[in-house]
């Protein structure tokens, strides 16, 4: 029975130094789980049962045991490299086989999706027309490369402030003659095709105290095409009470005439509420808008939501997508498939899919990946205590050689 138990030991030892030597070859692999060996001791059935003299027969290995703690985050310089931290999985795509991995390096293939090294598409959720996320069943992300579409202006507000020091003005006015009006200001606003005009506005200090004339043009034309209220070519009239805030009630109808086949009039509201009259220089504290044109994405990031947001050339930004984890009751009990994969069985329990940092789901950080867990210090202090073990099995099987030859020469 010695043979038997050495033999045993050699087969167990062989098998950890297996995983060990796995560890070790996989301590540069993105998104790698280490493994342990877990042992148990081998008794033989006996017909009169066991007893406190009953002697084992060996050891065996009982199960091969991943580890899922958190590795190292690494960072990199592709924002499709994408790390977990905390729990869950990315949940990947094969033609509808789903697979699960911590494995974040990602790239863009020749049709927009989000795929692994292997061509497994990344899923998520996608996105309305106006870039909102549909919480719904996950699907392949795909990012668009379309142009985002202009937005026509259609609020306009301004923060200034008049010189109530300045000189009561009685000429006509004239956008051409600076001494017509008493001070100006420009911004651009956008038509529905996403074309800039330049809308400006004059600021008239009348002969009546706390009193203004506002006049404006657009794109340099004639003041007629611009309708500030009173009718077009009319000037708008601000009217500021002695502790200089606007009385004028806001917001004024701005009515653009357009001729180059954008909708036309193009309809804007003027917001001066913030407006004051202080005995203080002109000045424009802040100047905004919401319209802009159409614009050609430049790059994209990911959130540690998991929300993809693609940024233009225009300046705005819209969501494209969201990306989603994937987390299990039991992770110990996934079927590993290789290539950083692994499938979902009975033991694990069913995938808990869902939107990153919700639940018992980590968050994710772009241009950055999660290195292998193994731990190359202990792998090798563990290498070195299973090769004494093999040693000291191979030596019970020698010594009861040993004992046998002994018992053979006996006369």
């Amino acid at each position: 029975m010695g043979f038997q138990s050495g033999l045993s030991g050699l087969n167990v030892a062989a098998k950890n130094l297996d995983i060990i030597g796995n560890n070790v070859a996989n301590a540069g692999t993105v998104g790698y789980k280490g493994s342990r060996a877990i042992f148990a001791d081998v008794f033989a059935n006996s017909l009169t049962g066991g007893g406190a003299g009953q002697i084992g027969i060996g050891a065996k290995v009982a199960k091969v045991q991943q580890q899922f703690n958190q590795g190292k985050i690494s960072a990199t310089n592709n924002p499709l490299d994408l790390a977990i931290s905390g729990g869950g999985f990315f949940r990947l795509s094969n033609n509808g086989t789903i697979s699960y991995s911590r494995n974040g390096q990602f790239n863009i293939d020749n049709s927009g999706y989000i795929v692994n090294s292997d061509g497994l598409q990344v899923t998520g959720y996608p996105v309305d027309s106006a870039g909102n996320v549909i919480p719904s069943s996950p699907q392949p992300m795909r990012l668009s490369s379309a142009d985002i579409a202009p937005n026509a202006t259609t609020e306009f507000e301004a923060t200034i402030n008049l010189d109530s020091r300045a000189s009561g003005i009685a000429l006509p006015f004239s956008a051409s003659d600076p001494s017509t009006y008493t001070s100006s200001t420009s911004g651009t606003v956008y038509d529905s095709l996403g074309n800039p005009h330049m809308l400006t506005m004059y600021f008239v200090k009348t002969t009546t105290a706390g009193q203004w004339a506002l006049h404006g043009t657009l794109d340099g034309g004639p003041v007629g095409d611009v309708n500030l209220g009173a009718g077009a070519g009319n000037p708008a009239t601000l009217s500021f009470n002695s502790s200089g805030t606007l009385t004028t009630t806001m917001p004024l109808n701005l009515s653009l005439a357009l001729s180059n086949g954008a909708v036309t009039p193009l309809g804007i509201e003027l917001d001066l509420s913030e407006s004051t009259q202080f005995g203080a220089d002109f000045g424009v504290s802040a100047l905004s808008q919401d319209g802009y044109a159409a614009g050609r994405m430049t790059g994209f990031n990911v959130g540690a939501d998991g929300i993809i947001v693609g940024r233009y050339s225009n300046g705005e930004a819209m969501q494209l997508g969201q990306i989603v984890l994937a987390n299990f009751a039991n992770p110990g009990g996934l079927r590993p498939l290789g290539d950083n994969q692994w499938e979902e069985t009975s033991d694990s329990g069913l995938a808990l899919v869902g939107q990153p940092q919700t639940g018992s789901l980590g968050s994710l950080q772009s241009a950055a990946v999660e290195d292998s867990n193994v731990d190359l210090t202990q792998e090798l202090v563990n290498m070195i205590t299973a090769q004494r073990a093999y040693q000291a099995n191979a030596q019970t099987i020698k010594t009861m050689d040993q004992v046998l030859q002994t018992l053979v020469n006996l006369r």
